[in-house]
């Protein structure tokens, strides 16, 4: 099987995973679990792979990141499962327009941290981060009767493509400081979980951070 079909039979996995877990909040706690606890042992090889024999410089990262993703899940579990699904909509969405224009246009390089990343690839991320807009349209205008300003929601979705693409850049860095193309080998095609949620991990909660504010304006 090669690569390309290992990572769409993956994706379909993952995707199954998370439409059980938003219907059932024990496969929910469970799912971020994991994957909280999956993203800290790969991010601990990665600070373990740099500074070897920094003891107390490898507490304090591993601490602070475990921290984070403490409040990340407990964030996602305490939050409307709606609301998850846009934002994971965005950056999904973000992610795919990163990659078929980084893929299809290439061109300049984003950035030396991660050598794959072209200026096409982010606008790119841009433009699909805002297909979403259509089921947040249905749910909050149809479904909700809740009136938004649009151009203000397409600039909350443009800022969460912003943190996914510098969640992704942010786990690069370390990726490339350890010398490693990917953070682990568990998902087949992707390479390792963090590799496939680091954006999404600190895009999410932003996110969700951002609606909890409009919904108070």
């Amino acid at each position: 099987m090669n690569n390309f079909y290992k990572r769409v039979l993956t994706s379909i996995v993952l995707i199954l995973l998370l439409i059980i877990g938003f219907f059932n909040n024990l496969v929910w706690l469970l799912l971020l679990t994991v994957i909280s606890l999956i993203s800290f042992f790969e991010f601990k090889t990665l600070i373990d792979n740099i500074w070897k024999e920094n003891f107390l410089k490898k507490l304090i990262i591993n601490l602070s990141f475990v921290f984070y993703l403490i409040l990340f899940a407990y964030f996602l579990y305490i939050s409307n499962r709606k609301d998850v699904i846009i934002i994971l909509s965005v950056c999904i969405f973000s992610d795919i327009g990163g990659y078929v224009c980084g893929k299809l246009i290439g061109g300049k390089k984003l950035t030396k941290i991660s050598p794959n990343k072209t200026i096409s690839g982010s606008i790119g991320s841009f433009v699909f981060c805002l297909f979403p807009i259509i089921y947040y349209f249905y749910y909050y205008k149809y479904l909700l009767n809740i009136e938004f300003n649009y151009l203000i929601i397409c600039f909350v979705f443009i800022l969460i493509s912003v943190i996914c693409q510098l969640g992704d850049l942010f786990i690069s860095y370390f990726k490339r400081r350890s010398n490693v193309k990917d953070t682990g080998s568990i998902l087949p095609g992707h390479g390792g979980l963090l590799d496939r949620v680091d954006g999404i991990i600190f895009a999410v909660p932003f996110g969700l951070f951002i609606y909890n504010i409009i919904y108070w304006l």
